[in-house]
C-alpha cells in the first residue's frame, strides 16, 4: 500500500533561494546580531540545541519568498546538522518556530515596525526584537513580547527572557575594536556576558599577573 507523506511534496533548502539578495546598507545589521551569536557560542558551548541565524531566510510557506531577519534564534533544535550546514530555515523541516527575531535598522526602512513586524507576530514568534542606532528621541531598543497573538512593547533596557534564561539590553563597548553601543545578553542578576575579545584579555591580564608574582618570588616565569 502507497504512503502518502505531504513533507515528500514539499520543496527542501537545496531547492530554494538561501538569501533574498539584498545587501545591507549598514554593517551593523551584520556585525550586530554575530556579536550576539558569538556570546551565545561562548555560553551554550555544551549545548547542542540552538540555532542562530544571520541574514537567513526563514520559509513559512514553499509558495511564499522567506522573510529575512538579521538575526533570529531557535531552541530544541540541532545546532549543526550536518557539515555544510544550513542554507535556510524551513519551517517544515526544523518543525519549530524560532522563538526570537532580531532587526537592526539603517536610514533605510525595510519594514522593521510594519511589514516583518506583521509576519513574525503573525507567525507566532515570541520576541521580536528591533534596534535603531539612528534614533535620538524614541527608545533605540524595542523589545516585544507575543501576548494572545499581539506583539506587547516590553518596557526599559535589559529585558528578561525567562524562555532563554537570559537577558537582552544594550551599552557600550567594545567589539573588533570598535568602541560603540551593542546589543548584549546578561544573567539574571543583570550582569553582562563579556565578549570573546573581554575573555582574552582577562586571561592575559592574569598571566601577566602571575608572571609578576613569580618573579617577586624569584622565578623566572619564561624559564618554566
Amino acid at each position: 500500500m502507497l504512503e502518502y507523506n505531504p513533507l515528500h511534496c514539499l520543496p527542501s533548502a537545496e531547492d530554494l533561494p538561501d538569501s533574498d539578495d539584498t545587501p545591507v546598507d549598514n554593517e551593523l545589521q551584520d556585525y550586530i546580531p554575530h556579536l550576539l551569536k558569538t556570546i551565545l557560542a561562548w555560553i551554550w558551548s555544551s549545548r547542542n540545541d540552538w540555532f542562530f541565524g544571520i541574514d537567513m531566510g526563514i520559509y513559512y510557506d514553499p509558495d511564499i519568498p522567506a522573510v529575512v531577519p538579521d538575526g533570529f534564534l531557535s531552541l530544541g533544535v540541532q545546532r549543526v546538522i550536518d557539515e555544510d550546514l544550513r542554507l535556510s530555515y524551513l519551517l517544515w523541516e526544523e518543525l519549530v518556530l524560532p522563538i526570537l527575531a532580531i532587526e537592526v535598522v539603517s536610514h533605510r526602512r525595510r519594514g522593521e515596525y510594519t511589514k516583518k513586524k506583521e509576519i513574525y507576530e503573525q507567525l507566532g514568534i515570541l520576541y521580536y526584537v528591533v534596534y535603531n542606532p539612528l534614533r535620538k528621541r524614541k527608545a533605540r531598543l524595542e523589545i516585544y513580547r507575543l501576548v494572545q497573538g499581539k506583539y506587547i512593547l516590553q518596557l526599559g533596557n535589559r529585558i528578561w527572557l525567562p524562555e532563554l534564561s537570559l537577558a537582552i539590553g544594550h551599552e557600550r563597548g567594545t567589539f573588533q575594536g570598535i568602541t560603540r553601543e551593542w546589543l548584549y545578553w546578561y544573567n539574571q542578576d543583570g550582569v553582562r556576558y563579556k565578549t570573546p575579545e573581554e575573555l582574552a584579555t582577562d586571561a592575559e591580564e592574569r598571566a601577566q599577573k602571575l608572571a609578576e608574582k613569580l618573579r617577586q618570588l624569584g622565578v623566572n616565569p619564561d624559564e618554566l
